[in-house]
């Protein structure tokens, strides 16, 4: 098993996002290695408040030690960040300082060819598990859905142009024996995308991210969770998302849309009659991405996004 390992993307930037300042409570939806965490609770002094939930034993267990010199100004939860409210409840939490959600799978992860997150892992098995005592592992997943269903989520999760292909080639390939290992599946992926498309990023990352999101169930619930977390947000408090792919981007893009322009009177009316008012202006229209340096000493930060809102009610 390899140390847990995990350099945050856009630190500095998420920081300023969140306008710390001493005291108050902040919340880590992804507490990872403990990275954001920790300059959270250093830069909230001796009187900032932590909450954070992450699924990955390994990530509470780092993050525990990470922040073992903060002792008693933070609790983490084995816990989906989408259920915050249950969290919240059992930390007697009512509205928060600030919340940082990070949606980008952590560096260990992909590192750990056991966790079998990286095509570039040819033996690694089909796991894919944040929280590895859920059931649902991308092996059973490959092995059991139908042809329809495959094709469903390469296409809707992975923007595959090719899932129709990959699908039947997983449906042909596990006639004569299941599939084991990453290995496996990139070779099913190279077979069905012609030769001409193949270069350039690799051609098993969508298919691969397709099939991590369904394992996961990352994008479910995912407008509803950032409607109602920013909501818990104090007056002036700010909500910082980083995301890594266009799905998760436009999910938040949307939500924040319609927590700052709620009104729903036909754009024909020369006053709002709904009655329904801005709960937050976004801080940036456009997304932050990741500086120039940044991007020279971590790969991992290329497709990184952030967006802010803050709390304006």
């Amino acid at each position: 098993m390899l140390e847990f390992s995990h350099k945050p993307v856009m630190l500095d930037e998420c920081m300023d996002a969140l306008k710390l300042y001493d005291g108050g409570i902040w919340f880590d939806g992804t507490v990872g290695g403990g990275g954001h965490s920790y300059e959270i609770l250093k830069r909230t002094k001796n009187n900032g408040k932590l909450i954070a939930t992450d699924l990955d034993d390994e990530a509470i267990v780092a993050a525990n030690k990470r922040l073992g010199e903060f002792n008693g100004r933070f609790s983490i939860y084995k816990s989906n960040y989408k259920n915050f409210e249950q969290v919240f409840e059992e930390a007697k939490i009512g509205k928060i300082d600030g919340a940082l959600l990070d949606f980008g799978i952590s560096s260990h992860q992909i590192d750990d060819e056991e966790r079998g997150f990286s095509y570039r892992a040819s033996n690694a098995p089909l796991d894919m598990r944040m929280d590895q005592s859920s059931p649902l592992t991308a092996e059973f997943i490959l092995n059991t859905y139908s042809e329809e269903k495959l094709t469903k989520i390469l296409k809707d999760y992975g923007e595959e142009p090719f899932a129709r292909q990959i699908a039947r080639n997983i449906i042909k390939f596990r006639q004569d024996k299941p599939l084991k290992t990453s290995g496996e599946f990139s070779e099913i992926i190279r077979a069905s995308i012609p030769a001409k498309f193949r270069f350039g990023a690799p051609c098993e990352r969508k298919s691969f991210q397709a099939l991590r999101i369904e394992v996961n169930k990352e994008l479910d619930g995912l407008s509803e969770l950032v409607t109602s977390l920013t909501r818990r947000l104090k007056k002036g408090g700010r909500i910082a998302i980083l995301t890594f792919q266009s799905l998760e981007d436009r999910i938040v893009k949307e939500a924040f849309r319609k927590l700052e322009r709620p009104c729903e009177c036909p754009s024909n009316f020369p006053v709002c009659v709904c009655g329904k008012k801005p709960e937050i202006k976004t801080i940036n229209h456009k997304p932050i991405t990741a500086s120039k340096e940044e991007l020279s000493n971590n790969s991992r930060s290329k497709c990184a996004k952030l967006r802010i809102a803050e709390r304006i009610v």
